[in-house]
């Protein structure tokens, strides 16, 4: 049996634990939501660029020690997010933190995640080995676009999810004759979560690109009842809006009454903002992963916060407990 002494030591290893929360220029709004979250302030990072755009990063005080949490979502220029929050964890290891957590809400390059042709990179792992070189010790992000993503890394990854966000915002907004509708075949494990967690019934667009061809999309068939019924397209991400207006499209072709779109990353790069405007898509429902200038802003669109989800996943990392359990096991895949 540990004696009062030895339980004191303990105590005070404890007590010296400290988290440091520190935000890259990417999206400022987000990290601050979190901080405010966690109770926490924000530690300073000094950053500014040379004249001919070198990268320069210095902490404002002593992070010696710190459990370092660095809060950067790979947002355009993505190279440029992506390299600062590099120099940043290399800052940071170099300031003595003790253990460095890379928070990435939109992961960089996600979608090259394999090869899908000859002579093409896997440019998915190559950001997992150059946060690992940098310095990095673990890695939070939100709806990676494939789960196995998480095998580039040969350190812990905790891979987080939107869900719980999205699937109360449809409890509270929907009603109950919903169809859950993934916009393509690789995106139906996830509809079909959300369809359990609904009570609702499923259904997917099969689609095509056309061979040669970048940002085009043909929705050729829609499997399921969707008639007379209000259909919520999931996906994890809108980029050019190709695939979710295509599937709007088809879903109104077979009937439907109402089409709303759902993801958790809106990238929303030219033409998305038109296409989306255009289309038969009377909601565009995504969360603040990535910032949204105005110019990218319509009026059919809502933008739900990500913070509380990201603070709870940091609090449970500092705290050693389980990140899983937030989520009800439904974050692993």
């Amino acid at each position: 049996m540990a004696d009062d002494g030895d339980d004191r030591g303990r105590m005070d290893l404890v007590s010296r634990r400290r988290l440091v929360l520190v935000s890259g220029r990417s999206h400022p709004e987000l990290a601050g939501e979190v901080a405010r979250r966690l109770d926490v302030s924000l530690v300073g990072a000094h950053l500014r660029e040379f004249a001919d755009g070198e990268i320069h990063a210095r902490y404002e005080e002593s992070i010696r020690g710190a459990d370092l949490f660095i809060i950067q979502t790979h947002t355009r220029p993505v190279n440029d997010s992506l390299m600062e929050q590099l120099i940043m964890i290399d800052a940071a290891k170099r300031a003595s933190a003790k253990r460095i957590t890379v928070v990435c809400p939109y992961y960089g390059y996600s979608r090259q995640d394999r090869k899908a042709s000859g002579r093409e990179p896997i440019t998915a792992k190559l950001v997992a080995d150059l946060l690992s070189t940098a310095g990095a010790t673990r890695v939070v992000s939100v709806d990676l676009h494939s789960g196995q993503i998480q095998g580039f890394f040969d350190f812990p990854v905790d891979h987080l999810t939107a869900s719980p966000v999205l699937v109360e915002y449809l409890r509270r907004e929907a009603g109950s004759d919903v169809v859950v509708v993934s916009p393509d075949a690789g995106r139906v494990k996830v509809a079909e979560r959300f369809s359990q967690q609904l009570g609702a019934d499923l259904a997917f667009v099969h689609k095509r690109r056309p061979p040669g061809s970048a940002n085009v999309v043909e929705a050729l068939e829609v499997i399921g009842s969707v008639a007379g019924r209000r259909c919520v397209v999931i996906d994890d991400m809108i980029d050019t809006a190709g695939t979710m207006c295509a599937a709007a499209e088809r879903l109104v072709e077979e009937g439907a009454s109402d089409v709303w779109a759902m993801c958790t990353h809106a990238l929303l790069s030219d033409p998305a903002s038109k296409r989306l405007e255009a289309a038969p898509i009377s909601r565009v429902v995504v969360t603040n992963t990535l910032p949204l200038p105005a110019e990218r802003r319509i009026d059919k669109l809502e933008v739900l916060s990500i913070a509380e989800v990201i603070a709870a996943a940091i609090d449970a990392v500092f705290e050693d407990s389980s990140v899983s359990r937030i989520f009800g096991g439904q974050n692993l895949s």
